[in-house]
């Protein structure tokens, strides 16, 4: 036996050539994931807005249908309902490296280590991930749309960031200023390269990327009464919460979507989808997307029809 098949003989009897798997050109690419489906969370809406429904999270989990070990909405996103009925107070922790609130309902406050923040319907604002949160609501009964990438953090069993270490910082953007800001956005002229009239939220740690955490970025989109939005696709997945919903609907890889009003969906990543408006308000939504993972790795796939 020559030197060469002693030493491989004796390494295949190791735990770790064990654990050794060899791939060819045959067989190195027939797995896949699921895909992501067209989904809407109506029923976890139903819940979020019943008036008897108890202080606490209501998760938009479909672990199920992506075949994760853990908690997600997309493979990158897990967004959840916070209800904090009136008086009352909610602990939350995430594993993420951030976190992010859309206010749907209600005024209160969040106070993250040594930074509080006092909110009212329609602000948006986010918090380093991995640390306590603790949420009052004020006088009335307050609801909140969360948004965090757990599923990215739990799919590689990444730590959360050290306190004063994360990449983001708390940040507030009032729902006061984001209406100024779409009064200059809605005087502006729309082309036909215009997928809504939006207002992005990002910060000053991630300047000049539009991303609100590095791997998220988030906004609310708006479309005119009969305005029909280009169709068009990217690599990033979207969720999209419908603030305003009555009369619209999405188009999704030919699939017809009406909306509902405080109800989530998913957009597909590379998927071609579109939104038109056919009530009598303003279509307006809080869009979620991972767009910051692929404009990271040089693959946004942004392209119209």
């Amino acid at each position: 036996m020559t030197a060469t098949a002693v030493h491989a003989e004796v390494d295949q009897e190791t735990p770790y050539a064990r654990r050794a798997r060899y791939l060819t050109n045959e067989n190195g690419f027939a797995f896949s994931w699921p895909a992501v489906p067209i989904h809407q969370f109506l029923a976890e809406r139903d819940r979020a807005f019943d008036a008897g429904s108890p202080t606490g999270l209501i998760a938009l989990d479909i672990s199920g249908d992506l075949c994760t070990k853990y908690p997600a909405t997309t493979p990158t996103l897990l967004c959840r309902y916070v209800k904090i009925r009136a008086g009352e107070q909610l602990r939350t922790t995430f594993a993420a490296s951030g976190e992010i609130f859309y206010v749907l309902a209600g005024r209160g406050e969040s106070r993250n280590g040594n930074d509080t923040i006092d909110w009212m319907t329609g602000d948006v604002f986010c918090f380093p991930g991995g640390g306590e949160t603790l949420h009052r609501a004020g006088d009335g009964n307050c609801l909140l749309f969360a948004v965090t990438n757990e599923p990215l953090l739990a799919y590689e069993r990444l730590r959360t960031p050290l306190p004063g270490q994360a990449v983001i910082e708390t940040t507030h953007w009032p729902a006061a200023e984001i209406e100024r800001r779409f009064q200059e956005v809605w005087r502006r002229p729309v082309s036909a390269d215009t997928t809504g009239s939006s207002v992005q939220f990002s910060t000053t740690a991630l300047e000049p990327s539009s991303n609100t955490i590095p791997t998220i970025n988030t906004a609310i989109n708006t479309l005119a009464p009969g305005c029909d939005q280009r169709p068009h696709r990217h690599n990033g997945v979207a969720v999209t919460l419908a603030i305003q919903g009555e009369g619209i609907h999405s188009m999704i890889d030919g699939k017809r979507v009406d909306w509902s009003t405080g109800a989530a969906q998913i957009t597909p990543a590379t998927l071609l989808h579109s939104h038109h408006s056919r009530g009598s308000q303003r279509m307006r939504s809080f869009v979620i997307q991972d767009e910051g993972l692929h404009h990271y790795t040089r693959t946004p796939g942004f392209s119209f029809d």
